[in-house]
């Protein structure tokens, strides 16, 4: 369905707060709400700011390839949690976005 500004809207949940690329979830930032970014999000694990080209899943998979090939390293380390485990991280990304 097109929005107002001619681009078709993301398929999921009206609210998600599963980082696309990284799979980074708090549950409580939104990083889409009802199909649009919420562009002042900004993912503390690998970074991203959601946008409206995270509609493609080429385009996240070239961002999370870039992630990982770059160490997965957190963009803001104090919220690393003491046990992450990337690959359970990466299991919470949609299937819709693999």
């Amino acid at each position: 369905m097109p929005s107002e500004r001619g681009l078709s809207q993301p398929p999921g949940p009206e609210w998600e707060t599963v980082c696309r690329v990284c799979g980074y979830d708090d549950g409580v930032e939104p990083f889409w709400e009802t199909g649009r970014p919420n562009e002042g999000a900004i993912c503390p694990c690998c970074g991203n700011e959601p946008s409206m080209s995270d509609v493609s899943v080429m385009g996240l998979r070239n961002l999370r390839g870039y992630w990982l090939g770059q160490g997965a390293c957190w963009d803001s380390p104090s919220s690393r949690p003491k046990d992450w485990d990337i690959l359970e991280q990466v299991k919470r990304i949609p299937a819709e976005w693999r």
